[in-house]
């Protein structure tokens, strides 16, 4: 599941996005200083974070500076501020992406997908290779013998890591005649983590029970 950790300390700026993520299945903390975000950052795992420039302690510039330092992690900014000047500045420390206070949270979210979206080559370049015009998949460099349904699947888990899907949507995304059931997926998924199995990445392929599949990200 994609970790995110919000950094703010506002409750009614923190409280709706976090409803909103952990609606769209994100794993989310939450702290309200900068230095409680580096402390939080040295020992958890975090696949991307939501600043705020204006903490109480330590601004967001500062904390993101301290954190180039050790961590590539993915970052965007939550900012008041509506200089040009600043929001350069944000993405010249090594920010991917600003939202302007205020703001939707189903607006944030979408940011968030497609910053993580832009991840997946930097973070599975060496593990996962989509090649959509050949409609193939690559492993660690070993082209895959799918079938088309598996090769469907597979390409949207790869295309959305963390993202948990459900039966009837992966169903839909097989869009074939022959899988008419929810219960075929299950099949398909078995397989597909067969398939996975010499290359050791079967367990990539995690299961959020009662929900359905996501695609972890190595």
């Amino acid at each position: 599941m994609t970790r995110v950790l919000i950094v703010d300390d506002e409750p009614r700026i923190a409280e709706p996005l976090m409803f909103a993520l952990e609606r769209e299945h994100f794993s989310v903390a939450h702290v309200a200083l900068g230095e409680e975000a580096l402390a939080r950052l040295e020992t958890d795992k975090v696949d991307l974070v939501v600043l705020d420039v204006g903490l109480p302690d330590i601004n967001g510039f500062e904390v993101l500076k301290r954190l180039r330092q050790r961590s590539e992690v993915p970052v965007l900014f939550l900012t008041a501020r509506q200089d040009e000047v600043d929001r350069i500045l944000g993405l010249e420390l090594g920010g991917d992406d600003y939202v302007t206070k205020p703001f939707s949270p189903r607006e944030v979210v979408a940011r968030i997908r497609a910053i993580l979206k832009r991840q997946v080559p930097r973070v599975a370049e060496s593990l996962w290779q989509l090649d959509e015009a050949g409609a193939r998949i690559l492993c660690k460099g070993q082209p895959l013998s799918l079938t088309r349904s598996e090769y469907r699947i597979l390409a949207a888990m790869i295309q959305h890591p963390g993202q948990v899907f459900s039966r009837a949507h992966l169903l839909d995304i097989c869009d074939s005649d022959e899988d008419s059931f929810e219960r075929s997926v299950d099949t398909h998924i078995k397989t597909l983590r067969s398939k996975l199995k010499p290359l050791q990445t079967d367990t990539l392929i995690a299961t959020r029970r009662g929900i359905g599949y996501y695609l972890e990200t190595p």
